[in-house]
């Protein structure tokens, strides 16, 4: 039996001590487990990679039909990652090819992440730093003379996995939440101390936002000027979801207007963005990082272990152990 793990450079784990480790428990010493660094311009030479292989772990390589046709041993791919747009589920139908992606892996570390954002923002950290590196200046009264924590209400939009965990760790600093989702479970949201109101409510009410929706057709977009305007306490916005729900160039004049006080985004429209170039860079009160609030070494770790399980529980028949199936 051959495993490949592959994917590009830049995506390949550091280590995969944990993928061998439960790949060989689960499948035998014995299993072949190869690891190669792929890139596109060596195809030819991943097509005799795969073609004895059983099982692939990858993220991001773009598995479509010729691909299928050069892995016809292949039975599962396995995606160290949570969306699996990347292979072509038509064809893996098509040929009974178990498509598992990790449904789940860091949702204690983005709402840990959404949290962290919060407090920075709240309590003027960027603008200090900015001040006192940028400006060699010591002055506290720079900025902006905010409400304690436990006396600020934050506002959730998404209500799911990490909107939830969001809301947990909120209210254990005695903020006051409110949470919109037309799919959300009132009774989860009693338990967890959180108000379920319409989009208006939270806009008007909230001194914090944050956007942990998953992107769709109904929120391509949706924080846009006309929704910024309405924010009625000015508060600060921040964006743990997907960059497309944010239209940047109304954020940025809602910044410029004041119809918020700052912006934390973890996730801007282009993955790749031209950072000299753009217009919320080098903002006192904004903060950017680059997709990265999934990266700790718990994260990680859970999603090795997670991905490889996947391919040991279907190749011994144990389909129902495996986290998510989207192909079978």
């Amino acid at each position: 039996m051959k495993i490949v793990i592959s994917d590009y450079k830049d995506s390949m784990m550091p280590s995969h001590d944990i993928e061998f480790e439960v790949l060989k428990k689960g499948l035998g010493e014995d299993v072949d487990v190869v690891v190669y660094e792929y890139s596109d311009d060596k195809k030819e030479e991943f097509y005799q990679v795969i073609q004895d292989a059983d099982a692939l772990l990858t993220a991001f390589i773009q598995f479509d039909k010729e691909m299928f046709d050069h892995a016809p041993n292949i039975k599962v791919i396995s995606i160290n990652a949570t969306g699996y747009d990347n292979v072509d589920l038509s064809v893996a139908k098509s040929r009974h090819v178990g498509i598992c992606p990790v449904g789940e892996y860091c949702t204690i570390d983005v709402a840990e992440y959404t949290i962290s954002l919060i407090l920075s923002l709240v309590k003027n950290l960027k603008i200090y730093s900015y001040d006192v590196e940028k400006n060699n200046k010591w002055r506290y009264e720079v900025g902006e003379e905010n409400k304690r924590i436990q006396d600020l209400t934050l506002g959730i939009f998404g209500f799911g996995k990490i909107g939830k965990a969001v809301a947990k760790r909120a209210v254990a600093l005695g903020m006051r939440v409110l949470a919109c989702d037309p799919k959300a479970d009132k009774e989860e949201a009693v338990r967890l101390d959180v108000e379920i109101v319409d989009s208006e409510q939270l806009m008007n009410e909230s001194d914090v936002i944050t956007n942990n929706m998953n992107l769709n057709e109904s929120n391509y977009h949706f924080f846009d000027l006309e929704k910024f305007s309405k924010m009625a306490q000015k508060p600060y916005f921040i964006n743990m979801g997907r960059g497309a729900c944010v239209v940047e160039e109304d954020l940025s004049k809602a910044l410029d207007l004041g119809y918020i006080k700052g912006a934390g985004l973890d996730v801007l429209k282009d993955e790749h963005p031209d950072l000299a170039h753009h217009d919320l860079v080098n903002r006192n009160n904004v903060i950017i990082t680059p997709h990265a609030a999934f990266y700790t070494s718990s994260s990680i770790a859970d999603l090795q272990r997670i991905s490889s399980q996947n391919i040991v529980y279907y190749l011994t028949n144990q389909k129902e152990k495996v986290f998510k199936l989207v192909s079978d």
